[in-house]
């Protein structure tokens, strides 16, 4: 096993598994690629044609190597080609009937010191291994689709795999140029441990009819800034693979969360699995294809959205950071704004954070200096909400604190004219406890607006069961105006950013509190692997502890899920005050400024 690994046998020639042998052949190693399917292997042979030349025109390898790894790229339709490699890596159909049956075929094929790699995403490396006469040699190796652009690879190793083979193909990892990280022999492993817990509760937020498929995409790509939307990365994937993944999963950890929603085994058994068969939740231009097509469910860009109330003129309650940046962004859009604090000196200091980040904005050419007086000359400083008698919408941004808001919202009632809409940007709180603290509950909307607002292009819309139709289509037209994407949102806890990013969040804690993996390995696979902005620790760290465990014991409360239920290591990092870095310590320690 302290063999350089020169020749790789990849069996399976898939879109996995032409990637992995592309990424092989650039770096130097013989490729044997088997598959039983001719055209399958002729396939992959013109793919890879395909993308090395692509590669020479970008100018990231010349034509001489683009020949060289052609020319060490060997198809075949045998496993007994397989003899002479060192390391075998087997991607075919993710069941354990043919994974099996290539394990127990390559025992009599290759040689005594051969390793064999599982690309398994899903099935027990610990099981196939007992079907191999040496299971010590087996272990997990898998790459993320594309495998020639994603660096993450987890190496997987069961009880039964010995070091050096774990330490042979981390080294070769490595010098494939991937970030290997190490991880147990568990269903999904680490990425996809976390990353298909959280398409599936998309997949059953979109079946329970809460949101459009545009809008959980939408919001999870704006809210979260993720690379694709959790549906249409389940097309990506395949909506049967996701579900035999997940099946995976539930029966290791008989977590909810994991129990495929039944949309997905109604789209399976239809043959709609996503891109490859051309329709999946979403409807492609072809199998295969990448482009979406307008279907019955595509909304209309013509479909009226109601005829709402003539808005001129804002009010921002609230002096906070999140009110300043919401301020900014109303006076910026042309709107006459009114920012009240409480007090007068508190409002002041509101404002010339405005100023501030405004001046910000020129000195990076983002905005002129007329521009910038203009929008500061729109905004009004007042020390009491009794400046809101003439605005057309109001908007609170004060603390989180049900009480806090329905006081609030009382004293609008009665400050603000007949026919103001009055906008709540909760992230957590029910807007419908807040709309009963008025007279007009129909008048009532939660406007939630992501931090820091001037940046953020998203506002979740959240109508309760009384908000009128003119309110609901007045604030998505004022939402357009601000040129931010509103998304359409029931009023339940979490909403749809929350209600599918903070479960993730805390099945990542869980995996620290087992001693499954580190923080630094977890970060890594998420931002390498689901291609992420942040590690879920980083994240929680920058939202802060305390905030994240308010949202996580709400989203408990409202689901009744055990699996919602805290992770007791953030509630035992809060009750020590270690939230995140405004103390200077959470999951990580951070340098006091």
């Amino acid at each position: 096993m302290d063999t350089p690994l020169s020749t790789i046998a990849v069996v399976g020639l898939g879109t996995m598994g032409t990637g992995i042998a592309e990424v092989l052949a650039l770096a130097g190693r013989e490729v044997i690629g088997i598959d039983i399917s001719e055209a399958a292997a002729r396939q992959a042979v013109t793919s890879l044609e395909a993308s090395t030349a692509r590669a020479v025109g970008r100018g990231r390898i010349t034509e001489q190597e683009r020949a060289d790894a052609l020319a060490r790229f060997r198809t075949y339709d045998t496993l007994q080609a397989a003899a002479e490699a060192e390391l075998v890596i087997e991607v075919v159909p993710e069941t354990y009937e043919i994974k099996q049956q290539v394990f127990r075929e390559l025992d009599a094929v290759v040689s005594a010191t051969a390793i064999l790699a599982t690309g398994t995403n899903a099935l027990s490396v610990t099981r196939l291994a007992a079907e191999s006469q040496h299971p010590e040699r087996v272990l997990g190796l898998h790459f993320f689709n594309p495998a020639p652009a994603m660096k993450l690879v987890e190496v997987v190793s069961s009880v039964l795999t010995a070091p050096p083979a774990v330490e042979a193909v981390t080294r070769l990892a490595r010098e494939l140029g991937k970030e290997p990280v190490a991880v147990g022999d568990r269903p999904g492993f680490v990425a996809d441990g976390l990353l298909f817990g959280y398409l599936n509760q998309a997949a059953a937020m979109y079946e329970a009819n809460y949101a459009s498929r545009e809008d959980i995409d939408a919001a999870m790509k704006l809210g979260c800034g993720l690379p694709m939307g959790p549906l249409a990365l389940l097309d990506l994937i395949g909506i049967d693979t996701a579900r035999t993944v997940l099946e995976a999963m539930y029966s290791a950890s008989h977590d909810r969360l994991h129990a495929p929603a039944p949309v997905l085994g109604q789209l399976s058994e239809a043959g709609l699995t996503g891109r490859k068969a051309g329709r999946g939740f979403y409807t492609y231009d072809a199998p295969g294809g990448q482009d979406v097509v307008p279907d019955a469910l595509t909304p209309s860009p013509g479909a009226a959205a109601g005829t709402g109330r003539e808005i001129a003129s804002v009010g921002v309650a609230g002096s906070g950071t999140m009110a300043s940046g919401i301020a900014e962004v109303f006076a910026k859009a042309g709107y006459t704004v009114v920012l009240a604090g409480r007090g007068q000196e508190k409002a002041d200091l509101a404002k010339s954070r405005i100023a501030k980040s405004l001046e910000r904005s020129v000195t990076k050419g983002r905005l002129t200096a007329d521009a910038r007086d203009e929008t500061l000359a729109r905004i009004t400083a007042a020390g009491s909400l009794d400046a809101f008698a003439e605005v057309d919408l109001a908007v609170e941004a004060v603390a989180e604190d049900l009480e806090v808001k329905q006081q609030l919202f009382a004293a609008l009632d009665k400050v603000c004219r007949p026919g103001a809409v009055l906008a709540t940007t909760t992230s957590s709180l029910p807007v419908i406890a807040i709309a009963r603290a008025t007279a007009r509950p129909e008048d009532v909307i939660g406007m939630h607006f992501f931090n820091p607002a001037p940046a953020m292009k998203l506002v979740e819309v959240v109508r309760t069961v009384l908000t009128a139709d003119d309110v609901h289509a007045t604030v998505r037209a004022v939402c357009t105006k601000i040129r931010k994407h509103p998304v359409n949102c029931g009023d339940r806890a979490g909403f749809i950013v929350n209600a599918l990013l903070f479960p993730y969040l805390n099945n990542a804690i869980k995996m620290v509190e087992e001693h499954y993996a580190s923080l630094d390995d977890i970060d890594a696979a998420m931002k390498l692997g689901g291609g992420y902005p942040m590690g879920p620790f980083e994240l929680l760290d920058v939202v802060g502890l305390d905030v994240s465990l308010a949202i996580e014991k709400v989203l408990h409360r409202e689901f009744r899920d055990p699996g919602l239920a805290p992770a007791p290591l953030l509630e035992h990092l809060v009750a020590a005050g270690c939230l995140g870095r405004k103390t200077g310590r959470g999951f990580r320690e951070y340098a006091r400024r």
